[in-house]
């Protein structure tokens, strides 16, 4: 029995040595072989965003009392809210479409600072729309009946340029890019990789946590991978989270989408009306919807935001901070909304071209010109296809294939982490010995073995 117990002691040992060789074989062969994804070509410039320039043009050029917003129609081709017939004419001569329409941008600016004034009600929200030329505003299951009615007698005394509206569930914050970090706050997600150009950065919603908040890859926090050092929120919704030396993977443009794919960014630019938009978070994934208005105000029971883009793409909460994007160009982290991904919901956004001016940095990887150019003054473009492509065909972007950017939070993730040469033979050296040892023990009792059997034939 004390033999076998010996024998399978000896085995267990063998493989233990054979098995730790192998993998610290694997690990110096990853670090040996592990590369930056492929920079794929820039993307052209997208039409559906040269449209939303030529719109936004003319709106500038014509003045907020002759228009009211543009947006982009389901071909493909901007629109243009205008109160006047000489506006229109100059709207048609520039090649996009004209709409009549009551209230000018003035009238429904107004509408929006009346609303901002009265005594905020948490659950609440507006945002413009310029296709019905109306300020929306909603109330979810959380506004009683009497602050409803308080509600829509302010709408009356505003007039027809606001339309009321309840909506099912209630407005949160998603807490709870687009890979996940975790905090004492909870659960967020990873929006845009930034740089001020000696300082590498996460941008992510700032209702995640103040300043001064810790960030770890993993839930048990064990590894810390940085911290906030400026956030805005209520007011705005984002905050900056400078990277540890040591953090993985801080110097990517490309955001995860699922799978193992990431879509790569290649400039900055700003939501249109129309627009289809796609989200990547750490709870829901990879989604997307159609922006169905801008500069939009949100009354959280945490604080109010404004400014924020308003879509149809659903989130739950943990995608908090995760990255918004149509073709490849950055566009806005998540900020909030109400619904899931089950029965659908509004999600708001906090533009990112907005984010990036306050906090002074830029999207790593991309120089100074990336960022969006707007249309020439008189609405013209660079861009001869303008308006071809409808929103509906609009893409994420140069989908390709990407490491995770989570570090190892378990033995086989460390044993895949590319920056293991040197444990990589510390292991190899290890396993070596490991059998060596074996090796000189089983000799060795194969000598005592002999020496016994010997001595006892001479007895």
């Amino acid at each position: 029995m004390r033999h076998a117990r010996r024998r399978v002691v000896k085995r267990v040992a063998r493989l233990t040595a054979v098995g730790g060789l192998l993998c610290g074989a694997l690990m110096v062969t990853q670090a040996a072989m592990a590369t930056e994804p492929a920079t794929s070509p820039p993307a052209a410039r997208s039409s559906v965003l040269a449209a939303s320039g030529t719109g936004n043009g003319l709106v500038d050029e014509l003045g907020s009392s002759r228009t009211a917003g543009t947006w982009i129609a389901e071909d493909g081709s901007p629109v243009v809210a205008v109160t006047d017939e000489k506006a229109a004419a100059e709207v048609e001569q520039a090649g996009a479409r004209p709409k009549m329409v009551e209230y000018s941008a003035e009238d429904l600016k107004s509408a929006t600072e009346a609303l901002r004034s009265a005594p905020r009600v948490s659950g609440t929200s507006w945002a413009v729309d310029p296709a019905s030329n109306e300020v929306v505003v909603r109330a979810d299951s959380t506004v009683s009946a009497e602050d409803w009615k308080k509600l829509t007698g302010l709408a009356e005394e505003i007039g027809g340029s606001v339309r009321m509206e309840r909506t099912k569930g209630a407005y949160t914050m998603r807490l709870n890019g687009a890979q996940p970090i975790f905090g004492t706050g909870g659960r967020c997600s990873i929006g845009f990789n930034v740089t001020d150009g000696e300082n590498e950065f996460m941008l992510t919603a700032g209702h995640c946590g103040p300043t001064g908040s810790v960030w770890f890859s993993d839930n048990q926090g064990r590894q810390e991978i940085g911290r906030t050092t400026r956030s805005d929120f209520p007011g705005g919704d984002y905050s900056l989270v400078q990277y540890l030396q040591d953090a993985p993977s801080n110097s990517t443009n490309v955001v995860a989408v699922g799978d193992g794919q990431g879509v790569r960014i290649t400039s900055v630019g700003d939501a249109a009306v129309g627009q289809r938009v796609f989200r990547s978070g750490s709870t829901s994934g990879f989604r997307n919807g159609e922006v169905t208005g801008l500069d939009a105000t949100v009354n959280y029971p945490e604080g109010t935001v404004t400014g924020l883009i308003e879509t149809t793409v659903c989130a739950e909460p943990g995608d908090s901070g995760g990255p918004l994007f149509s073709e490849g160009v950055a566009l806005g982290v998540t900020s909030g909304g109400n619904g899931d991904c089950a029965r659908g919901g509004t999600t708001f956004f906090q533009p990112l071209s907005d984010a990036l001016e306050e906090l002074g940095v830029q999207l790593t990887g991309l120089p100074q010109s990336a960022v969006q150019p707007s249309a020439a003054a008189d609405g013209s473009s660079d861009d001869d296809s303008q308006g071809a492509a409808a929103p509906g065909a609009a893409e994420p972007g140069a989908v390709e294939q990407v490491e995770s950017i989570q570090a190892a939070s378990d033995l086989l993730d460390r044993l895949a982490d590319p920056r293991t040469v040197g444990p990589g033979l510390l292991v190899v050296a290890g396993s070596l010995v490991a059998l060596a040892a074996t090796r000189f023990i089983r000799t060795e009792q194969d000598r005592q073995a002999y020496r016994r059997q010997y001595s006892q034939s001479w007895g």
